[in-house]
């Protein structure tokens, strides 16, 4: 029998891995974490897709265990480093698995901050989110945009964004939501457009958020 918290962990590793280009199946991702092996399967699966779907259902306990605690630069850094530990990665000296990054790197065709630029851009985004005296939904959005396009780490910066994302909604009484597959090119489009105009990106996750708000109500789970 399947519970709400591992139809959150197989939901929210395989779609968020998914849109990074992940190719293992649903099926064999809710595999990985109830039973711990991958299972029968007829094409070849990239190790790395593996190893970062177990670190990834690691990185959800890190997130549910620190939903009470503010972002910071050391969750953020240790999320990352939960995330991309073991992958091929690794072996890259350039690439500093929970640091920041060392090249300059984009997302969907932008620029982004200059490595130098990160570490500072960084503690401007937390300072100001923290300051907040009230975090509203457009807060925790606005956070994963600019998040996005500082683009601190060499990758991996969308599966730690909407990780952040997942455990700031939790913090702060929001449903959280998972971004599918489906949902991907509107997600995409609400990012890039989100300084000119909002409802992209928030009409986007509202709809996730009303499908957690299904499973929420077939578990018979109460929520604000």
């Amino acid at each position: 029998m399947h519970t709400f918290p591992c139809r959150i962990q197989v939901n929210l590793t395989y779609n968020s891995n998914h849109i990074e280009g992940s190719r293992l199946t649903q099926d064999q991702t809710r595999h990985i974490f109830e039973t711990k092996t991958l299972g029968i399967s007829d094409e070849a699966v990239k190790v790395d897709d593996i190893v970062e779907t177990v670190n990834h259902f690691r990185c959800i306990d890190l997130a549910i265990e620190g939903a009470h605690t503010r972002p910071s630069e050391s969750f953020i850094k240790q999320l990352h480093f939960m995330l991309k530990s073991g992958a091929t990665d690794c072996q890259k000296s350039w690439f500093k698995v929970g640091d920041y990054k060392m090249l300059e790197n984009e997302v969907g065709g932008c620029e982004t901050a200059k490595p130098a630029e990160v570490a500072a851009a960084i503690k401007a985004l937390l300072a100001d989110y923290n300051a907040k005296p009230n975090i509203a939904f457009d807060d925790i959005l606005d956070f994963h945009v600019r998040f996005e396009s500082i683009h601190p780490f060499q990758d991996g910066n969308g599966r730690v964004g909407r990780l952040i994302m997942f455990k700031e909604c939790l913090r702060h009484n929001i449903v959280p939501f998972i971004i599918t597959d489906e949902l991907k090119a509107f997600y995409y489009r609400g990012i890039k457009n989100w300084n000119d105009e909002r409802g992209y990106l928030r009409d986007t996750c509202l709809s996730a958020q009303d499908a957690m708000k299904t499973t929420l109500d077939y578990f018979g789970i109460a929520y604000e």
